[in-house]
């Protein structure tokens, strides 16, 4: 990841500015009419007092770097990670302890960076969203991120400026809770990925291929655009191009018949009929299970009859991995942190930024994990060892992954985190739209700006319950995540902060505005949130 982004150059140049920039650009008083909450207002200061403390604090230090790592196989990519490894090592804390972490910057070009803490609704300032909740962390500084994690359960962190989810930077956190009533004698955290830096390129040069968009490619005199279903690019047969099922040795360009348009990493054909359609934009070379190839798998070693709770995590950035474990049975427990009542099914969907803990009770031997990159015809896989046994090949599709498959919508919340019946106070539609002609993903309508964070705020008022309305436009699934929140799917579903979206489809969910702020609203699919589908959700002041 050598080239500089557009938004790295932003954020370098707000940097020099300093806080004071910040501050202006945040107050939305120049676009919107509302005066904002600041970012670190009283009203945020007043929100962290609430916050129960156990007083304890955890110090450590984050050094995003360059590094070369080593997937299996012989395959030791250059990329940016966390301390030189990627995943970068879990963070574990347990309900009330203050996080004490501090980020050194030491990326080449002087590339600007940050740390959003996935799923944890902490105080405003400490988010990690440059520009909009504090400015960027220039190359060779630090910056010390500090809160209290007063949720319980599984989450991660990663960068958030450009497309820098998608290289090595991204770990684990995990908040215990000392009261906890899950019985069980293991853990394991279970984290996907789909990697292509420094294999066949960087995501930079992804982004700058698929922002070319599909608008400009020669479909013949029988076929436009608007009448071949490009939006979603389910574009069947592309005259000989390399549709990319096989995604280990892409071709460099594409076939003359494509108007020549380069496709070194744009996926075609991609369909699954559990995300409705098309599946992803990004031909991937390798999808990891803990930061593994699937020819040289991760292993857990066990013993027959325990019990295991997995966390798996999906820090992907244009895959959802369907996961199952060979001959074995899983009950969900939780989702993006949250409980359920709990369900047992075969094998689950886990779209880019969500969460699912299942318990599984051990077999005797050697077990696929397998993370079926759905739609995508590729997999990453782990191994659960428990006795004797040849490892399975690393293509291995075991029957639970065609058995019953769980989403979240089917989930219901436990009775303990369902939001209490209450008035709707304020609804927004939350139209996602844009499409592959033009890669003009946007949230309705109107892509996000980086130089007025605060432009076109989706306004909410502390003490509201709010709705919102997430209405597809597009031939595409995306997972809309919260920043600071966690919404309730419908009356009784899962609580959770990143739901899938399926095309064409619309999905209400409702939310307790009790963390005052400017939070980020977008699709975790990487590339989509940096071409303008994200919205800040502001309080008012």
């Amino acid at each position: 990841m050598n080239s500089i982004n557009r938004r790295s150059v932003l954020l370098a140049g707000l940097g020099v500015a300093g806080a004071g920039a910040l501050a202006a650009c945040s107050s939305g008083s120049g676009s919107t009419g509302n005066t904002l909450v600041s970012p670190s207002g009283s009203a945020v200061a007043a929100a962290e007092k609430k916050r129960k403390s156990t007083g304890r604090q955890q110090k450590l230090t984050l050094t995003a770097a360059p590094a070369m790592i080593d997937l299996g196989g012989d395959i030791m990519p250059k990329t940016w990670a966390f301390d030189g490894r990627t995943p970068g090592k879990e963070i574990r804390l347990s309900v009330g302890d203050t996080l004490v972490a501090e980020l050194s910057n030491q990326l080449p070009n002087k590339t600007a960076t940050s740390i959003h803490w996935h799923g944890i609704a902490m105080r405003n300032d400490m988010d990690g969203v440059p520009p909009a909740t504090q400015t960027a962390v220039r190359a060779g500084s630090t910056f010390t991120y500090r809160f209290i994690a007063d949720a319980p359960g599984t989450y991660f962190f990663h960068p958030h400026v450009g497309v820098q989810l998608d290289c090595g930077l991204y770990a684990p956190l995990i908040v215990e809770d000392p009261k906890e009533t899950l019985d069980y004698d293991d853990e394991w955290i279970v984290l996907l990925d789909d990697w292509v830096d420094g294999v066949t390129g960087t995501p930079d040069e992804v982004f700058a291929e698929l922002k070319q968009g599909m608008g400009g490619m020669d479909m013949g005199a029988s076929s436009s655009p608007s009448s071949s279903g490009m939006q979603g690019h389910d574009m069947g047969d592309m005259g000989g191009m390399d549709t990319g099922g096989d995604s280990a040795s892409p071709s460099p360009t594409a076939s003359a018949s494509s108007g020549g348009m380069s496709t070194k990493f744009m996926l075609m054909g991609a369909e699954s009929d559990l995300l409705g359609g098309d599946a992803g934009d990004v031909k991937y070379p390798h999808h990891l299970v803990n930061g593994r190839v699937a020819s040289d798998p991760d292993v857990y070693t066990g013993k027959p009859g325990k019990k295991v709770r997995l966390r798996i995590i999906n820090a992907g950035s244009d895959t959802a991995y369907r996961v199952g474990l060979g001959d074995h049975k899983l009950t969900i427990t939780h989702t993006d942190g949250f409980p359920v009542q709990h369900q047992e099914v075969d094998a689950l969907l886990v779209g880019m930024g969500e969460r699912y803990d299942v318990l599984v009770t051990l077999g005797d031997g050697v077990f696929p994990l397998v993370a079926l990159a759905e739609g995508k015809n590729a997999n990453g896989l782990a191994l659960v060892r428990t006795g004797s046994g040849s490892k399975p090949s690393a293509t291995v599709r075991p029957k639970e992954l065609d058995g019953m498959i769980m989403t979240a919508s089917q989930l219901r919340a436990d009775d303990d985190v369902r939001l209490k019946p209450a008035k709707t106070d304020v609804t927004h539609q939350i139209k996602l739209t844009g499409g592959m002609t033009k890669y003009n993903w946007a949230i309705n309508g109107t892509p996000f700006d980086m130089n007025d964070p605060a432009a076109n705020p989706i306004v909410i008022e502390e003490g509201q319950r709010v709705r919102l309305d997430f209405v597809n436009d597009t031939d595409m699934w995306h997972p809309m995540h919260l920043h600071g929140h966690t919404y309730q799917l419908g009356d009784s579903g899962p609580r959770k902060d990143t739901a899938i979206v399926l095309p064409k489809k619309k999905l209400s969910v409702f939310f307790d505005a009790d963390n005052p702020g400017q939070w980020m609203l977008h699709c975790h699919n990487a590339y989509h949130g940096e071409a303008g589908m994200m919205a800040n959700v502001a309080y008012r002041a």
